[in-house]
């Protein structure tokens, strides 16, 4: 076979191989079916529920303040002169009772002065019986001298009866009266007794001390009760009933008090007594007074100057439901999820936030699910996927 012969017949075969090729093609293109064009599924979001529980809820208010004493006094000797005992009570810290001797002036001096007293009263009084005797005596005489004698109507001039002298001994019995009194209540005052259950916050006297009346020895406080003074906002007291100041009769809330103190969670019951005369002038707060019993009761104990958080017990909702704050959102609406997953805005009553839960008191039913978690985009009526916290928190 001759070259161009050899040429020829492999372009036919090239030109019958692509030929065959482009039919096959047209074959199979022709019995492939048509795709056609679908927009993919967007899957519903996931969020977070809880379940409504609805009972009656109490209302806590809560603040802070510090503890003072219910009564504190300056101990003030109201006589003069050297001590001679100082009871071991009477140091910075002491605790004492009532009654006790706390500080003993030398009473020697006193003691004279109550003799003294004594002696002078007794010359009054037996001046006065002389005087009453010179007067009984003028006034027989006087009779005796008279026509008709005691059978008289007329009475014996004052100055005959010696009347202004007997005024003058009375007076004189009187004041040397008095004067024992003193004497007697002096040497009483130099002994200083405690006039209540108390602790010592300073002192500065010690034996020996010549003290004087007037200047203060130490400072005493009762122990009795405690009081805290909490600064709080107008519309708190709407929930909670202060003596005197707030609508209604009885007692005040009741309160715990709690602090942490030498390693302790300590807790103390006490109740609201009584709000301060004015309002704060530059908070525009209202300060409430909170008191406690026997404070030193517990060891360790609720001590003055501790700093304390106070939980007041307000007014109870018969039928409410507390919430996380994460589940209110603006306008006070949360997402409520019905039985078939699709989620709606309702719009709540709030009663109050405290802390980390808001109090809801209309608007919930109990058993219904809320949303807890956030969405980016969210509509009324948009279909969701639900995980109970509980669940997800126990998986």
């Amino acid at each position: 076979m001759t070259k161009t012969k050899r040429r020829l017949f492999q372009f036919v075969i090239t030109v019958a191989l692509i030929a065959l090729g482009a039919l096959g093609m047209n074959r199979l293109m022709a019995g492939k079916t048509q795709l056609k064009k679908q927009k993919p599924s967007v899957p519903a979001p996931m969020v977070r529920t809880i379940r409504v529980e609805t009972g009656p809820q109490s209302v806590r208010i809560t603040g802070e303040g510090t503890v003072r004493p219910l009564r504190q006094i300056n101990l003030v000797p109201q006589v003069g002169g050297k001590v001679v005992f100082v009871s071991s009570s009477l140091i910075n810290g002491g605790e004492f009772k009532k009654g006790e001797t706390l500080l003993r002036i030398d009473p020697e001096d006193y003691r004279l002065a109550v003799t003294l007293a004594e002696a002078k009263i007794k010359d009054s009084e037996s001046k006065l019986r002389f005087v009453e005797e010179e007067s009984a005596a003028a006034r027989e005489e006087w009779y005796l001298h008279r026509p008709g004698g005691f059978k008289t109507n007329k009475k014996p001039p004052p100055l005959v009866t010696k009347e202004p002298q007997l005024a003058a001994a009375g007076a004189k019995v009187e004041a040397d009266g008095a004067n024992l009194r003193k004497a007697l209540l002096n040497l009483e005052r130099t002994e200083l007794l405690a006039p209540f259950n108390g602790r010592v916050s300073q002192e500065n006297v010690d034996i020996g001390q010549y003290v004087s009346p007037g200047p203060a020895l130490a400072v005493l406080y009762s122990t009795d009760a405690a009081e805290i003074v909490l600064p709080l906002e107008d519309e708190d007291l709407f929930w909670f009933h202060v003596p005197d100041f707030t609508p209604g009769k009885g007692p005040g809330s009741a309160v715990t008090v709690r602090a942490r103190i030498a390693g302790h969670d300590m807790s103390w019951p006490g109740k609201v007594v009584r709000a301060e005369g004015k309002l704060d002038e530059r908070t525009r707060m209202i300060n409430v007074v909170v008191r406690v019993k026997k404070p030193y009761e517990k060891k360790p104990p609720l001590a003055a100057g501790l700093f304390v958080t106070v939980d007041v017990e307000g007014r109870s909702l018969p039928k409410a439901a507390v919430i996380p704050r994460s589940a209110l959102h603006q306008g006070h609406v949360v997402w409520v999820v019905d039985n078939n997953g699709l989620l709606h805005f309702r719009k709540v009553g709030v009663a109050r936030i405290q802390g980390d839960g808001v109090l809801i008191k209309a608007g919930l039913k109990d058993g219904e699910m809320i949303v807890v978690s956030p969405l980016k985009a969210v509509s009324d009526g948009m279909i969701v996927r639900t995980v109970p916290v509980k669940e997800e928190n126990g998986s």
